[in-house]
Formats: structure tokens, sequence, C-alpha cells
């Protein structure tokens, strides 16, 4: 099934080293990293971010940022990407990709029950960070429910 699972954001400091974290906690059987479409490359997590998972009991001080690549896409089974526009983009520079890669947010409650892209909170203010936490730990917890049994 899909035990390799790859988050992907823009600059791999924010968004997705968070949700890497949050899915490690919630699917220990799993093989879950985390790279940018346009990395900051070798940069630790920004630290709102980190600050705000710390508190949540995630430690992600050793992370650093790294590009995404065409064999962690080839050795993930799963995708998950932070907005439509990267799914796209990842599918542009990627084709054999596009049937592997989702929306972290895929299964948060939406109007259009599509789900919702997870917006960028690099350089914004510290309520864009925390809303965005909510965001990834509410969709972290829906994946679990789809990819493997509650922690217990």
């Amino acid at each position: 099934m899909f035990q390799e699972v790859l988050v992907v954001c823009t600059g791999n400091i924010c968004r997705s080293p968070v949700g890497e974290a949050l899915l490690k906690r919630a699917l220990p059987g799993h093989r879950i990293a985390s790279a940018g479409l346009g990395a900051l490359v070798g940069h630790s997590a920004e630290p709102t971010a980190a600050r705000l998972a710390e508190a949540d009991g995630l430690d992600l001080s050793d992370h650093r940022a790294r590009q995404i690549d065409a064999g962690m896409i080839r050795d993930a089974d799963l995708i998950l990407v932070m907005s439509e526009g990267q799914r796209l983009a990842l599918a542009e520079r990627f084709p054999f990709a596009t049937g592997k890669t989702m929306c972290f947010g895929r299964w948060l409650p939406s109007e259009t029950g599509k789900g919702v892209d997870i917006p960028d909170p690099y350089r914004r203010n510290e309520e864009v960070f925390v809303r965005v936490h909510r965001q990834l730990t509410e969709a972290a917890r829906l994946w679990q429910s789809r990819l493997g049994s509650p922690r217990g």
C-alpha cells in the first residue's frame, strides 16, 4: 500500500517539515520524508513553524531543507503537496508522479468537497502560522485514518 510518503511544499522549511513530523507521529509504520519544489537547501525549519511544532510535541531541530528530485518521486508511494498549484507544477516536472500525488489538505472539509489548499505562511505573521499548523494537524489526522490504524 502506501508505505513511503513524501510531503512537499515550496521551500521545505514551513509546511512540509511540520507535515512530515505530524505524519511520522501518526503513522509510525510508514516511511515519511519531505522536500521542496524550490527548497531553501540546507536551511533549518522556519523558527515560528518549529516553535509551534515543539509546543505540539514535535521536534524539527534536525530538519534540513532539501530539493525534490526524480529519485524521491520514484521512491514515494504517495506524494502530498500543499496546493493544487503545486500538484500541477509537480506533474509538469515529473509526469510519472501524477497518479500518486494528492493535496495534504485533500480530506479537510470544504465547499467543493475536494479539500483545501494549505497556504504558505512564510514571512507572514504568527496568526497565519497558527492557522496553518492547525490545518496541517487536522489534515494529518485525516490521512492517518486512511493510511494506518490509530495510535494507541
